[in-house]
């Protein structure tokens, strides 16, 4: 079959066209059009309206300029999710290089036991490219995504090993609001690729099992909301450069989070403010791979407007 989620279609046999909401089976498909309302139809009743994708990637080329030498971005990999401005229960997935590396990118995914090539190529720095289309509503039925990248680059740059990165996504990882996604400058959800693991230090670890009573820290319960501004957390804080507040107010977050957990808690809201949305995205970028994680969401928009999240745990 030659079409695919979100490609743009007319009827052959009667005045109708629309959105691919859809892949039924290999010869029918669903098509969504501005009734809102989705027709079964075989494929090959119709057909492609072209020039739609064509224009658009020709505009996207026009307002590519030459980048100005700067500083050299080593991080930066993302995968973004945009809904249909047409028909939002389809996503398209965005490969996002938001680094100076060139990056060689194969992308490929799993079901069963079956895997199948949905993209390889090239992507520049500060560019982005199309990979994947999807149903929301089908996500539990989602395959595995699994992305190979390989770095090169002309200038005088780290040398990084090849990153492999999978992932099965849940519908808590849409659970959140979305943001606005890096090179696209449209609302979508992104995941990091290259994000720096958690590294474990596993002798602290074990350590940790065999202190004394007295040796071991009492984890007070944290209260139902915690207010994450930074005058809340430190009285100097007129003194603090931007990365300073930032990392204070993701600690007591973390601090926070790992309390609720060791208390059972089965919520807990933080109030992060609006701002220019940063602290918001870190908070919503760790709960949503946390293990302990249920879901999460805007935590009542009458109070707090889109300024706080609520966390659920396990």
């Amino acid at each position: 079959m030659k079409f695919k989620l979100g490609d743009f279609v007319r009827f052959v046999e009667e005045k109708r066209e629309g959105f691919i909401t859809r892949i039924i089976d290999e010869q029918t498909i669903g098509v969504t059009g501005e009734d809102d309302f989705e027709i079964p139809v075989l494929a090959s009743k119709v057909t492609s309206v072209h020039g739609r994708e064509a224009a658009a990637a020709a505009k996207a080329q026009e307002a590519i300029a030459e980048i100005p030498p700067q500083e050299f971005t080593a991080k930066g990999i993302y995968l973004a999710a945009v809904p249909e401005k047409q028909v939002t229960s389809v996503v398209q997935f965005y490969f996002i290089n938001n680094t100076s590396y060139t990056l060689l990118a194969s992308f490929n995914t799993e079901k069963n036991q079956e895997f199948k090539g949905e993209f390889t190529g090239i992507v520049a720095p500060k560019t982005s490219v199309k990979v994947y289309s999807a149903a929301l509503p089908d996500i539990s039925i989602w395959p595995k995504f699994i992305f190979q990248i390989l770095y090169h680059s002309t200038q005088k740059a780290e040398f990084l090993d090849p990153l492999v990165y999978s992932e099965r996504f849940k519908a808590k990882d849409f659970a959140g609001s979305k943001t606005t996604v890096h090179v696209l400058n449209q609302l979508g959800w992104q995941f990091q690729l290259d994000a720096a693991e958690v590294k474990v230090d596993a002798q602290k670890l074990k350590e940790s099992f065999f202190k004394s009573p007295e040796e071991k820290k009492v984890v007070e319960k944290p209260a139902k909301e915690i207010d994450l501004h930074i005058e809340k957390l430190r009285e100097d804080y007129q003194f603090l450069s931007s990365s300073d507040i930032i990392k204070t107010q993701l600690e007591r977050f973390q601090k926070t989070l790992d309390a609720a957990i060791v208390h059972q808690l089965p919520s807990v809201v933080f109030i992060h403010g609006v701002g220019n949305g940063i602290l918001r995205h870190e908070i919503h970028k760790v709960v949503s791979k946390h293990p302990q994680v249920k879901t999460f969401m805007d935590a009542r928009k009458e109070k707090f407007g889109y300024g706080a999240t609520e966390v659920f745990l396990k």
